[in-house]
This record gives structure tokens, C-alpha cells and sequence, in this order.
């Protein structure tokens, strides 16, 4: 049983609700400085949202339903037709802030669902239900991620090998995590664990992020770089593979940070199973498969250039995708709240909707 020391060591409170205003921790200055910022207006959640101060698809779609909220607080409460083009010119500006994340739109969309349901109301009080839903999102992601974790640890063995791409933690989301709550978890419950740590170039939230959320939660690991990982298979120092996912299309097919499809297709040449952990609220049941998923390209400037020193030739040709899509044959299980989810992913997604 976890005590409460455990559990504080694995919890890191990376998005807070002021009364009026959201507090972040900005992840752009991890691990050398923990500095937290104050966003209070949409336009700086975009900001935050596109520059990566707040990252993870369940933390984007929790700091956009709260930028969502201080869009429309100062909208003039004069009829709702008017104040309805408002809420679509909101939700769209702020959808265009990162596209491959879903969780972002589920947001938006599940706020702009609630506020037409009760168009009838009078303009104040359908601003205040969209605080309302947008605390409901924030709490209703602590418990999604505490029960992936605890579904998750059961296919972590006792002295377990675990490699991990990217950043799924804490500061992803508003608690625990995805995949790193699933770490967490077989921690918290005694099992010997080692981490192995993907670097995940180019912006390093592997090394900057994820190993410094591990070590704030005193759980045995070791930074790799990403081009190391295929050996370490060979060598038998991997168990199991647990990544998150910004997106998963109906047949099972999903998108995350790029480098994730290479662990995938090298999983399955050395028997390694390999786990994604994905809250509901990242499944589109709406596209068909990762073909549709929208790839967003990033400067690429991320890529040749590291904390401002130039590592390549000032301004040469790049190809900067921020994400990869893994095909569903290449993904052992997808864990959920709900519990874990095996092939055939087109008929057993779907039964959970």
C-alpha cells in the first residue's frame, strides 16, 4: 500500500486553478530552473500550449479548457448568438495551437457541447458552467491517470527492465501520468524496477523531463540516447516498452512523439512487448486509421540548435515532424481506465464507446 510520502514523491502539480487565472509550471525551463508561470488570458494559454511551456495532450486539453474560460469571461453578455460566434472563434483559435493532439479538441468540443445545451440560460451562468466543466476535465484526468497506472503496473514483472520514449508523466497531465503512471505504480507497490530513458530528440523531453520527474520520485533509471535503443533489445536489457499517445484512430493505429515508431518496429524484431497507455479522451473514433492523423511540423531551427548553441550549419534544410504513427500490428496492448485492451483494436476500441 502506498503511503502518503510515496505517493507525494510520484505527484507533481504541473497545471493549478488560481480563482481567476491558470499557473503553470513552464516545462521550457526544466531541469536547471522550476519556475512557475501565471496565464491569464486565452492568449497566453495559446502561447503556452504552442510553445511547449505546457505539453502533453491531456495537459494541453486541460490548460485549453481553462484558456477557454478567460476567452469568454470578458465577452459582452448581450444575446447568445452573438456570444455563440464568440465561443466557435475561441474554440477555433485555440485548436490551431497544436493540431496532432486530440485531447485538445475533445476539450474544446466537449465545452462547446455543454454551452449549447443550455443556450437558454442567461450569458453569465453559461460562463460559469464553463469553468465548471473545464475543473470537471482537470479532476476527471487525475483519476483517469491513477487508474491507467494501477491497470497498467499488473503487466510489469517484479524486477522489471522498462524502456520509455518522450515525456508521459506528471507534467503531461494534471497527475501521475500515462505510461510513467504505470512506472510509478509498480514503484509505489515494491516491484525492483529499472528505467531506461529515450533522450527523444529534438527537444529532449526524455532528458530534460522524464528524468528529472524519475528522480524526483526516487525511481531507478538511466538516460539513453535515442539511437541506442535497438542494442540495448539485443542485449536483453529490455522487458517491456510503455509509451502515451497524443492520438488513436478507431483501427487502433496511433500518433506520438516522433522516434516512437522506430521502438516499435524494433519491439517486434526482438519479441518485446509493447504498451501504449492512453486515456479515452485521446481516442478518435472519428478517422479510421493513422493516415489521418495530422502530423505537425516544427521549426526546424529545434533541430540545429540546442539550448542556443548551434550544433549543425545555421539555417540548412530540416525535416521537423513533432510526431510518428505506429501501426496497430505493432502494438502489444493499449492500456486505459478501463482496463487493457488487446487485438483486434477496430472491434474492441470501439466497445468502449
Amino acid at each position: 500500500m502506498e503511503t502518503q510520502n510515496e505517493q507525494q514523491k510520484a505527484s507533481i502539480q504541473s497545471l493549478e486553478w488560481r480563482g481567476d487565472h491558470l499557473r503553470i509550471l513552464d516545462q521550457t525551463f526544466l531541469p536547471s530552473r522550476t519556475v512557475f508561470s501565471d496565464l491569464r488570458d486565452v492568449g497566453r494559454v495559446w502561447d503556452a500550449i504552442k510553445k511547449l511551456r505546457v505539453r502533453g495532450a491531456p495537459a494541453i486539453g486541460i490548460a485549453a479548457s481553462y484558456g477557454f474560460y478567460m476567452g469568454l469571461k470578458d465577452v459582452a453578455d448581450e444575446n447568445f448568438s452573438s456570444f455563440w460566434i464568440e465561443v466557435q472563434r475561441i474554440a477555433e483559435y485555440l485548436g490551431s495551437s497544436r493540431p496532432t493532439a486530440v485531447n485538445l479538441f475533445w476539450a474544446l468540443d466537449r465545452i462547446k457541447n455543454s454551452i449549447y445545451a443550455i443556450k437558454d440560460k442567461p450569458i453569465p451562468e453559461i460562463k460559469e458552467h464553463v469553468l465548471k466543466i473545464a475543473k470537471t476535465i482537470h479532476d476527471e484526468d487525475r483519476r483517469v491517470c491513477k487508474q491507467i497506472g494501477l491497470n497498467g503496473q499488473t503487466l510489469i514483472g517484479k524486477k522489471a527492465k522498462i524502456l520509455t520514449h518522450c515525456n508521459t508523466g506528471s507534467l503531461a497531465t494534471s497527475e501521475f501520468g500515462t505510461a510513467l503512471s504505470m512506472i510509478y505504480h509498480a514503484h509505489i507497490g515494491g516491484k525492483n524496477i529499472h528505467v531506461w530513458v529515450d533522450e527523444t530528440r529534438p527537444l529532449l523531453q526524455g532528458a530534460r523531463l522524464t528524468a528529472w520527474e524519475l528522480t524526483q520520485a526516487e525511481i531507478p533509471m538511466a538516460l539513453i540516447t535515442d539511437s541506442m535503443a535497438g542494442f540495448l533489445m539485443k542485449q536483453g536489457k529490455v522487458d517491456l516498452i510503455v509509451v502515451g499517445t497524443d492520438r488513436v484512430a478507431a483501427n487502433g493505429d496511433m500518433a506520438n512523439k516522433i522516434g516512437t515508431y522506430s521502438l516499435a518496429v524494433l519491439a517486434k524484431a526482438h519479441n518485446i512487448p509493447f504498451y501504449v497507455a492512453a486515456p479515452l479522451s485521446s481516442m478518435d473514433m472519428s478517422i479510421s486509421s493513422g493516415d489521418e492523423i495530422p502530423i505537425e511540423e516544427r521549426d526546424g531551427k529545434e533541430i540545429y540548435e540546442i539550448g542556443g548553441s548551434k550544433i549543425a550549419p545555421d539555417r540548412i534544410p530540416t525535416y521537423n515532424p513533432a510526431f510518428d504513427v505506429t501501426p496497430a500490428e505493432l502494438i502489444t496492448a493499449y492500456i486505459t481506465e478501463k482496463g487493457i485492451i488487446k487485438p483486434d483494436f477496430a472491434t474492441n476500441l470501439k466497445a468502449l464507446f
